[in-house]
């Protein structure tokens, strides 16, 4: 006589014991960086702003008080609003030559079948592994009265007098248009690579020319790694010290070289933390115009 044996069917897994266990998980993965987060930006970015409502005495002390006095003088003060201006003056003009001068590259980087193509790639990104304060130098160096650029200019005949290309807005502009490029051709070239081919190939074969293709395909498609590239370098451009201080010989004056002196040669911090907590608002202005713009474009 058989014997019918039942067979045991496993129980489902709860799914809310499931989610519980991931978001266990998550939490245990972001708590260390979180946790860095708060102790390297939260916290500072607390006490800066704890410090422009003191108010700094001509002395150098510092009264703990709770004033808006330091944004009063910032906002009331015509010298601190040319600086404010130079210094977006500075990130606009700086951030549309650095782009025009890298798409060229970044597009023929991401198009090219070479086998040579990584180092070239390296080749375009080679300038991060020396100092901005080095290559700096070396655009002192050539923007010099007697640097390479005037000494060729004159010995060619075609200047009496050298340029004007140092210690002024010129030479600032110069220099951080070299010294950002490749961070805006890294941020193109991650774009770039979203680009399906196919489409500008069907543009060509429907009778486009080359340059209506790249007005009509190319360009529209790119349009989120050139805004990204944009934010970059503009970010880097209005937050620069070294280039700004060194090109510029002292003369040139944005919010970066403010914050400095203003810290370390007047000592009236509060006035520096205000200037600063006004970079950061200018920050937070570019970027939720960057968003609109990327929102924009996928729309």
């Amino acid at each position: 006589m058989a014997t019918a044996h039942a067979t045991r069917v496993p129980a489902p897994p709860d799914r809310g014991v499931a989610r519980r266990s991931a978001r266990r998980t998550a939490a245990a993965l972001l708590l260390p960086g979180l946790a860095a987060l708060l102790l390297t930006f939260a916290a500072p970015l607390a006490w800066l702003i704890r410090m422009s409502l003191n108010r700094g005495e001509s002395s150098g002390l510092i009264v703990n008080t709770l004033t808006l006095d330091s944004y009063a003088t910032a906002i009331g003060d015509s010298f601190y609003w040319g600086v404010i201006w130079r210094t977006v003056q500075l990130g606009l003009l700086v951030t549309v030559l650095t782009v025009l001068v890298s798409y060229p590259i970044a597009l023929f980087l991401s198009r090219t079948t070479s086998r040579w193509r990584g180092v070239l790639v390296a080749l375009a990104i080679a300038p991060l592994l020396t100092s901005a304060v080095v290559r700096t130098y070396g655009w002192m160096a050539i923007l010099a009265d007697q640097g390479v650029v005037n000494g060729a200019l004159t010995g060619l005949g075609l200047i009496d007098t050298p340029l004007r290309l140092m210690n002024n807005f010129t030479g600032a502009v110069i220099a951080l248009v070299e010294i950002l490029m490749p961070y805006a051709i890294l941020a193109m070239l991650a774009g770039f690579g979203r680009i399906d081919a196919e489409l500008e190939h069907a543009a060509s074969s429907l009778g486009a020319n080359r340059a209506k293709v790249f007005w009509r395909v190319t360009l529209p498609l790119s349009m989120p790694g050139v805004i990204t590239a944009a934010l970059l370098v503009f970010v880097l451009s209005i937050s620069s010290f070294v280039t700004p201080r060194l090109v510029g010989g002292g003369r040139l004056f944005v919010l970066a070289t403010e914050i400095f002196n203003q810290a370390t040669m007047t000592l009236n911090w509060p006035l520096a933390a205000a200037l600063s907590v006004m970079l950061l608002v200018l920050f937070g202005v570019v970027i939720a115009c960057y968003q609109r713009a990327v929102r924009a474009l996928e729309g």
